[in-house]
């Protein structure tokens, strides 16, 4: 442990600089960090897809690009943008906020420019704050740190998680940009092979002491969790592991934390075509399938109509998409004891299993199931009732308050305009889905990503605080997006003004390989010649 210790003295030493080096000399480091993960995006690409199986040429690559380099690049061009904000105006460029007829203050954040509106059309990002925060409030209080004279620094600890490839990385630019700490990244041993891609992209700041790296199993983390020199912690990972650590260290540290959930996808009846029932499966299908599964907002309960006349041909549907896309394998340690845990013995990595709303006991109302099982419930009632029902089992029936998924018909968000406003509303999460998939939340930095407010150390749930959230608000409650119930053409001919086709994210989309490392060199360099790149391949 003495080039820990070595490298926490480092940190130490360096803390102070990085708070008080002024915020031009801050972009020019994440100017040239955006250049390197460009550069390095290909090789990160290949080296993830290998690691988790995929076959060579797979298409789905293109989560990799999304959920790697593309995700950090979008967040370091958002962080820029609202440093510069900073450095002219004095304060965050915030949206300006508006008052919902029930008094909260909700900030429209997405889309904010030509670019978000073409590359992403249909689209749309709020975020809402607490009870009790004031339009005045919100940009009085954002950016806290940069309202400091003379900010003192502080050495922060974060754990990488071994899912999503571009966590560890977002999750030290949230601790350098918003909190003004140096950072200490222990990398998670299922994806450590990344290790040398975030050394090389991150050099410029580990020359000047700001980063260091880590390896190790567990003893490594809880040596440096217990270090004296390490001042605060940020975890992605397992409510187990958070309360491992609480329970070595204490309560004396600052701990934030990002922790999973049982995520449901609530249904709502309504006229449905064909077509309707075949993309919404495809939505679902992807909400779980996903990175083979390993999401903490992955779809783990999915909620339908017990009266609806196509509830049976959803699932069936959903099952469908499963059986058809590329069987990656379970690359994820313990997956295949989870999964015989909740589906019970079988050959299938991805399933749907049917659960009794009734059974107190059943593990898939409380394990995260990290894993291809997809549980499913059925609840009566009309459209009023089944909703006030639905949200009711979601928040007071699953384990954590990360994300949840609402479908709806366009039709029917218009006729029962207050039951489904009521129902975003009273969902206790920390990110709102409409119609799309909350993974969308975590992709776009302008949304806070993290539980539902509330959470204590004692009952961490899905964890507190939150990271990403590139206008850097504070008192946060929940983000919603919205998106298109049906893919462009389709969606013109129903009324919905969009040009979104198939989305990339889709596990379905033949082409999101392409789009992915298009979507890179746009943020690399935004023009609209790149702009047009993507939509011509999403068109395709």
């Amino acid at each position: 442990m003495k080039q820990i210790d070595h490298d926490l003295q480092t940190l130490d030493a360096s803390k102070d600089a990085w708070a008080r080096l002024p915020i031009e000399r801050k972009i020019v480091l994440f100017e040239g960090l955006k250049r390197s993960i460009h550069a390095l995006a290909p090789e990160w690409v290949r080296l993830a897809s290998d690691a988790k199986g995929l076959l060579p040429g797979s298409p789905l690559a293109g989560e990799e690009w999304m959920s790697g380099p593309w995700a950090v690049m979008y967040a370091l061009n958002r962080y820029i943008r609202t440093l510069r904000g900073i450095a002219s105006r004095g304060e965050s460029p915030v949206p300006r906020p508006r008052v919902r007829a029930d008094g909260r203050t909700v900030l429209d954040v997405f889309p904010r420019t030509l670019y978000d509106r073409l590359l992403l059309n249909g689209i749309s990002a709020q975020v809402w704050m607490q009870p009790g925060v004031s339009r005045e409030d919100v940009a009085r209080e954002a950016a806290p740190f940069y309202g400091a004279t003379y900010p003192h620094g502080r050495v922060a600890l974060v754990l990488g998680a071994g899912n999503i490839a571009s966590i560890p990385p977002l999750d030290v630019l949230y601790k350098l940009v918003a909190a003004g700490s140096v950072c200490m990244l222990k990398m998670n041993p299922v994806n450590a092979y990344l290790g040398n891609i975030f050394e090389r992209a991150f050099a410029s700041f580990a020359d000047a002491g700001y980063l260091r790296f880590a390896y190790g199993g567990a003893d490594v983390g809880e040596y440096m969790c217990a270090h004296d020199l390490v001042q605060e912690i940020h975890i992605t990972g397992s409510e187990v592991t958070h309360n491992a650590i609480l329970a070595r260290i204490g309560k004396d540290k600052r701990v934030t934390s990002e922790l999973g959930n049982v995520s449901p996808t609530i249904v709502i009846p309504g006229r449905w075509s064909d077509d309707d029932l075949a993309f919404q499966a495809e939505n679902i299908a992807t909400q779980k399938a996903h990175n083979a599964g390993f999401n903490c907002v992955a779809s783990q309960m999915l909620v339908l109509p017990k009266e609806w006349h196509h509830t049976s041909s959803l699932r069936e549907r959903v099952e469908r998409v499963f059986e058809r896309m590329e069987q990656r394998p379970e690359y994820y340690p313990g997956a295949s004891q989870r999964r015989t845990a909740l589906a019970g013995p079988s050959t299938s990595l991805r399933s749907i299993v049917q659960v009794d709303a009734a059974s107190a006991g059943d593990p898939a109302f409380s394990t995260e199931a990290f894993c291809g099982v997809l549980a499913c419930v059925e609840l009566p009632g009309d459209v009023g009732r089944y909703t006030r029902d639905a949200v009711a089992f979601a928040n007071d029936r699953l384990r954590g308050t990360l994300g949840a998924n609402l479908v709806v018909h366009p039709e029917t968000m218009k006729s029962h305009a207050q039951v489904i406003d009521r129902a975003i509303a009273d969902l206790r999460y920390g990110c709102v889905a409409v119609n799309g998939w909350t993974g969308v939340g975590y992709f776009i930095t302008e949304t806070p990503w993290g539980a539902y407010p509330g959470h204590t150390l004692d009952d961490v749930g899905s964890g507190i605080g939150v990271v990403h959230n590139s206008y850097l608000l504070e008192r946060t409650e929940k983000s919603v997006i919205h998106a298109p119930f049906s893919p462009f053409p389709r969606s013109v001919r129903s009324g919905q003004l969009t040009l979104l086709p198939r989305p990339p994210w889709f596990v379905t989309n033949g082409m999101q390989a392409e789009i992915g490392r298009a979507l890179c060199d746009f943020e690399m360099s935004p023009s609209p010649a790149r702009a047009m790149r993507i939509a011509s391949l999403a068109m395709r």
